[in-house]
């Protein structure tokens, strides 16, 4: 992690730029019956993102166990509730990120015989992004462009240019698929569809989710990286937001991967409350053209 924060710079070829964010989030859920709930709102820890600090509180107290993914691409917390209840949870860090950006030339197609095994299920079609159904569409499109960087990017601008953003439009089995058939949805649509035709042409893809510095009204967010030039790019096809002002949370092969909460048992989700504000006075944004 650079520590500069103040200024960006270029190291081994790229520029890197340290930011402070302050992120916060806080829900309210009403217990019926006994169940479990199992919440992923932890800002990840990762070379690029440093976590300086974080308090996590439950109002009435319920214990918090931390479970720790296989991959690290997670940080779950589940609570047990035992019986009916109404309570609060409230979590707040403070992340240092840094932006990495990297030109097009860097960026080479990496050869599917040459991908790591991990890298591997980010290729196949998942519950929301049936990239197996778009690949004559993909390819149509997209087939012509050699360059993956320039690709992906095409990808984005036509996702923004032929996807209407309607919030409340879709639900959770909306998939990539349907989001092609509707042309219309909220930023997991997109990101889905982005995913879908990335692997349709051989780009492994996966979700993110993320707190999203100036983004209105505030919410969780969710875009996409790209596995281009041996790394995973970043890439928001909504471009409601500036690409180095997302502090990450979970990745994952699609929204199943990475829902901020699963729910077991009869507990209902009443309300919540998400922020992310900049700790630094120069922050240039950087947005996806």
């Amino acid at each position: 992690m650079v520590k500069n924060q103040k200024t960006a710079r270029w190291l081994s070829g790229q520029k890197l730029a340290v930011m402070k964010f302050f992120t916060n989030s806080q829900m309210t859920y009403r217990v019926n019956t006994a169940g479990t709930l199992v919440l992923n709102v932890h800002a990840l820890r990762t070379p690029y993102q440093a976590v300086l600090s974080e308090t996590l509180t439950v109002d009435p107290y319920i214990k918090v166990e931390e479970l720790f993914s296989v991959n690290g691409e997670n940080r779950l917390i589940r609570l047990e509730l035992p019986e009916p209840s109404s309570f609060s949870l409230s979590y707040q860090a403070t992340v240092d990120n840094t932006y990495v950006a990297k030109g097009p030339a860097e960026l080479f197609e990496t050869p599917v015989a040459k991908m790591e095994p991990e890298i591997l299920p980010f290729l196949y079609p998942s519950r929301y992004c049936q990239s197996d159904k778009l690949v004559r569409l993909a390819n149509n499109l997209f087939g012509g462009i050699s360059q993956p960087y320039d690709k992906v990017r095409a990808i984005v601008d036509w996702i923004y240019a032929n996807v209407e953003y309607r919030s409340g439009f879709t639900n959770s089995e909306t998939s990539a698929y349907d989001t092609v058939t509707e042309q219309a949805g909220v930023c997991r649509d997109f990101a889905h569809l982005g995913i879908a035709i990335c692997r349709a042409l051989t780009i492994p893809a996966r979700y993110f989710t993320a707190y999203a510095y100036l983004l209105q009204p505030q919410d969780f967010h969710a875009c996409f990286e790209a596995y281009i030039g041996g790394e995973w790019v970043l890439f928001d096809a909504t471009k409601l937001v500036p690409i180095n002002g997302l502090i990450k949370i979970a990745t994952g092969r699609d929204a199943a991967d990475s829902a901020i909460a699963n729910i077991f048992g009869d507990i209902v989700f009443e309300s919540m409350q998400v922020s992310c504000n900049l700790g630094d006075v120069d922050f240039v944004p950087v947005y996806q053209r």
